[in-house]
């Protein structure tokens, strides 16, 4: 009798592990160090299924058309954080590289890069020296002369600790969309954008995949007060790079930060419920997802009340200590979803919103909303021979919110780093709603280029566009007590003059550089009679909060 011999099937390593097509295994689970699927219980969801055959068909180029139809598939259900197995290699001619030697350790291009793909470590220098030695000699030293001794964590270091951290910045070259917000960011010149070729990459990728195998920083050399460094742990990165939002968007920094924040405090215990719009697009494209929170995609006009339900729940089952945040765009909060929100606020109930706010709809093509200030050219508001762009003044959504019972209201941005921190943390302490606003750019939207998110931010509160407050109810009973129009420029002042020339920068100065408003200016430069009413606009606003503070 004879026995068949079967053909030996070839196993795949798994899309955890390097591989033929990610030899240096870049594209997996873990922001600074290694880590494995983020595993749940449930029946109607398999990660490693998952991740090993869904993950991989779409990777490979297959999945969108011949995978089958299977329970997994038709939820639409998504694992926490796969979407850090996607690579992005190849959509970009030009990488950063880093020059340790002009480098001060400030983590300024760590917390500005929308896709988590340039990141910070920092070691004692006899643990990297330890450590380097588990390196293939062939690769130590150029992974050593990547180490920076800066002031900050190595002559302050010695002190402290009674011996240097070496500091190292490294490109994850799986996740890098090329924006080149980081070198715009760094003052000190410790980035620029090189041509990628094989050699370059493979050196970013080797240097990437050390990176995440020597270990974890050194926590002896992080200061808990210094929130910028709060990145240089893994614990606040739960949100992973792979998502597919545009080349240095402001949302997707914006979102990274607020993750970190509230990793900071409360680790993986919360969650998300998220509004339908850009943000949900880019961070759900199936099958990839950035989050390793939970996260729920609600409708685009009743997101608050969604989270509302999932608050209740929440309590009835003891969980009153996790947060919960609600976020959407100025259309979900400041539009079709502003009464779902309104009553949000006046339920007294501990939710947390954020808004990402970019002036238009981002993710239908580019529609006025109210919060799009006057004169924009949006679809909706086209700028034509009757009229020039939008007509109606801007809705100043939190001073709304202010007036809501006993709420915290924060008005922020990214490229204002302490003041977005702190503004998230006081609205996770709080007992009862907060409402952060954030100011996010929109490169295609707003017509400026993919490096300036952090620039047109700043731009944005210098020119009183839009101004940081915080408003806490906490802090007195009278209004001028609540708010602080602190982090804004002269700030008793109707305009910001620049410090060089004695200038007035007022919002003309904001429109003129960016293109959303380009047609209001003729060829010799002068702002139409509609952008002269807009800067009028901001200024009354300005005053109108100055009032409010005490400060007029």
């Amino acid at each position: 009798m004879s026995t068949a011999v079967l053909p030996k099937v070839a196993v795949k390593p798994s899309m955890n592990e390097a591989n033929e097509r990610d030899p240096y295994n870049n594209n997996s689970y873990g922001t600074l160090v290694d880590g494995k699927y983020k595993l749940v219980s449930l029946p109607v969801l398999d990660v490693n299924d998952f991740n090993e055959r869904i993950i991989r068909g779409y990777e490979e180029g297959w999945g969108e058309k011949d995978l089958p139809a299977d329970l997994s598939v038709a939820r639409s259900l998504i694992p926490a954080g796969t979407a850090t197995l996607r690579d992005f290699s190849n959509i970009a001619p030009e990488i950063p590289e880093y020059i340790p030697e002009n480098c001060t350790g400030c983590m300024d291009c760590v917390t500005e890069c929308p896709d988590t793909a340039i990141l910070g470590k920092v070691l004692a220098e006899d643990e990297l020296e330890q450590r380097l030695q588990l390196i293939p000699e062939a690769d130590r030293e150029m992974f050593k002369r990547q180490w920076a001794k800066t002031k900050k964590y190595y002559e302050a270091g010695k002190k402290k600790v009674g011996q240097g951290g070496m500091f190292n910045i490294i490109i994850d070259p799986s996740k890098c969309k090329g924006c080149a917000e980081c070198v715009t960011v760094c003052d000190d010149h410790a980035l620029k954008m090189i041509t990628k070729t094989d050699e370059v990459m493979t050196k970013a990728r080797k240097s990437h995949r050390y990176f995440k195998s020597i270990g974890p920083s050194n926590n002896k050399y992080i200061s808990d007060s210094l929130l910028i460094d709060m990145m240089l742990k893994e614990e606040t990165h739960l949100y992973v790079g792979g998502a597919g939002s545009c080349a240095g968007c402001g949302e997707g920094t914006a979102l990274r930060m607020l993750c970190s924040a509230t990793g900071s405090k409360y680790g993986d215990q919360w969650a998300i419920v998220a509004a339908t719009g850009c943000n949900t697009v880019y961070t759900s494209t199936y099958p990839y997802n950035p989050y390793l929170v939970p996260w729920t995609n609600s409708l685009f006009e009743n997101a608050p009340a969604d989270a509302i339900g999932v608050r209740m729940r929440w309590d009835q089952m003891g969980w009153h200590d996790k947060p919960i945040w609600c976020i959407g765009g100025d259309g979900a909060m400041f539009d079709i979803g502003f009464q779902s929100l309104s009553r949000m606020l006046a339920s007294g109930m501990n939710i947390k919103v954020f808004v990402l706010d970019t002036q238009v709809y981002s993710n239908t093509g580019g529609q006025a909303s109210t919060s799009s200030y006057t004169g924009q050219n949006t679809k909706m508001s086209v700028h034509g021979k009757a009229l020039g762009g939008k007509q109606e003044r801007r809705k100043e959504i939190a001073q709304i919110a202010m007036m809501h019972p006993r709420t915290y209201v924060a008005q922020t941005t990214c490229a204002h780093v302490n003041h977005f921190y702190k503004s998230v943390l006081g609205a996770l302490e709080f007992d009862g709603p907060a409402i952060v606003v954030c100011y996010t750019t929109c490169q295609p939207e707003h017509g400026v280029a993919d490096n300036m998110a952090s620039e047109q931010a700043r731009l944005a509160v210098d020119t009183r566009a839009f101004p940081l407050l915080v408003y806490d109810p906490r802090k007195g009973d009278k209004i001028r007590e609540r708010l602080s129009l602190q982090g804004n420029p002269a700030v008793k002042d109707d305009w910001y003059r620049n410090p060089k020339t004695g200038e007035e920068i007022t919002f003309i100065d904001f429109a003129r550089s960016e293109g959303r408003f380009a047609k209001h200016f003729d060829k010799d430069g002068n702002p139409s009679e509609t952008l002269l009413q807009a800067k009028q606009d901001r200024l009354e606003n300005w005053r109108l909060l100055q009032e409010l503070a005490g400060l007029r």
